[in-house]
């Protein structure tokens, strides 16, 4: 889903960084994977051939600057977007920006010139740039590991070279040069000083991961509604695979057909509204009681929706479920576990062989057809609670309505119709959706 990458001159710990943001993204966050990567390719011809081109010299700064941008579009396409389009997050050892740098700045080819090269590559959601002295980076190089390794001899003659790059790099990430188009639309943090201790290294690097993932930003090289939808139909064709084993604990899979179970879907939300608002109110009084105040916030939308989906899951299981789209920290998927299961008993939990000692939730058979209903509505989520906050007096079954004529084209009423003809509309005769008109009608429960 996000393509983040790590720049840098050489020596500066880029290799160090780039495995350090990748086990930050699989320890914290529930992406599909996390991929590690590199530009150049030198396992793939093309990333040979530029490799080349830099130590042999037998090109001009452009036919070079080619050979770059031509293994950087191959692995855009062939190899990144694929992964990104299934929810996995890409953490790129050098990108665009090193051809910016050592082409374009460096090389004196020009920014423009070479991001024109390169205007078909992905552009990264997060550029991480780590820095650190000329002379720190000289002898981490000569030292024998980095050369050895990689041969940097190829990027790297002298320390007067390290410091052009060096200030390359300070005035086009810092913004003294204007970053040119289309590769202005990516976040870019840095520099990330790397002249200490790994454990300072780290604790920055984490910081910035975290601040950038927890602002929820849209990706920019696939669309969030096509990346939900591979998670959710995904998950859904997974309950086939699920044990229905009952002597161990769990109970058998419910109707995945018709989870309406000839509700309304107005009336389920509305139902369950009141249910959380009695609990909010008689918590009201209570000391240090926190909990989300609408059953729309991301985190019971998330987890209750990922429930239903599931035949029961432990905390580790629900959240490898979640996918990037409905990510919840492990800390506060915790909390929210808790507070569906001990104060709105929305939840059942049991202890199985199979699970240890870490209980199982599953959604009562009550509430499953809310949690559906929370997947199907997640695209307008928000709308609703703008409606309701401006609209106290009217019934919920007119929000849907009133937010499609007050939204002409709205794409999240668009996904919500995607949603629903791969989760299925809950009715006993299941209908293809291919309408605004349809949503209405499936909503008043018509």
């Amino acid at each position: 889903m996000y393509l983040i990458s790590v720049e840098g001159g050489d020596g500066s710990g880029k290799g160090l960084a780039t495995s350090i943001v990748a086990e930050i993204l699989e320890k914290e966050f529930t992406f599909s994977s996390v991929e590690k990567t590199g530009e150049p390719r030198r396992e793939h011809p093309l990333g040979r051939l530029a490799i080349e081109s830099v130590k042999m010299q037998t090109l001009k700064p452009e036919g070079e600057a080619g050979l770059f941008a031509a293994d950087r579009l191959d692995h855009s396409h062939g190899w990144i977007l694929p992964y990104l389009k299934e929810g996995r997050a890409v953490v790129s050892e050098r990108n665009i920006h090193s051809s910016l740098v050592y082409q374009g700045i460096v090389g004196k080819l020009g920014l423009e010139r070479v991001a024109h090269m390169n205007s078909a590559a992905l552009i990264p959601d997060l550029c991480i740039w780590v820095d650190c002295d000329p002379e720190i980076a000289l002898k981490r190089i000569e030292g024998g590991t980095l050369r050895n390794l990689s041969d940097k001899k190829e990027y790297f003659e002298t320390s007067d070279l390290q410091k052009k790059i060096r200030a390359g790099y300070k005035n086009l990430l810092s913004g003294e040069l204007e970053m040119p188009t289309p590769f202005d639309m990516g976040a870019l943090v840095g520099p990330i000083l790397n002249e200490t201790s790994e454990i300072d290294f780290r604790k920055k690097l984490n910081t910035v991961v975290k601040n950038f993932l927890h602002s929820k930003p849209l990706p920019i090289n696939v669309q969030v509604h096509d990346v939900e939808i591979y998670h959710l139909t995904k998950l859904l064709h997974s309950l086939d695979g699920q044990s229905t084993l009952e002597n161990i604990g769990l109970k058998p899979l419910r109707n995945n057909k018709n989870w309406l179970n000839g509700e309304k879907p107005w009336k389920i939300l509305l139902n369950a509204q009141k249910n959380h608002n009695k609990k909010l109110q008689n918590s009201s009084k209570e000391e240090n009681i926190s909990f989300p105040k609408s059953i729309l916030s991301h985190s019971i939308s998330s987890i209750c929706g990922t429930l239903s989906l599931m035949n029961s899951a432990d905390i580790s299981e629900l959240r490898e479920a979640l996918g990037p789209v409905r990510n919840v920290s492990y800390s506060h998927t915790r909390k929210i576990i808790r507070f569906l299961h001990s104060d709105l008993l929305w939840l059942t939990q049991t202890k199985t062989l199979l699970s240890g000692e870490n209980p199982k939730s599953r959604l009562k058979d009550k509430y499953y057809s809310l949690g559906r209903l929370l997947l199907v509505i997640w695209p307008i989520k928000s709308e609703i609670k703008k409606w309701q906050r401006k609209n106290p007096n009217k019934h919920l079954r007119f929000s849907l309505p009133q937010i499609i004529k007050e939204n002409n084209n709205l794409q999240s009423i668009n996904s919500m119709i995607s949603r629903l003809n791969a989760l299925g509309d809950g009715r006993e005769e299941h209908e293809i959706l291919n309408s605004e008109a349809d949503l209405i009608k499936w909503w008043k429960g018509n």
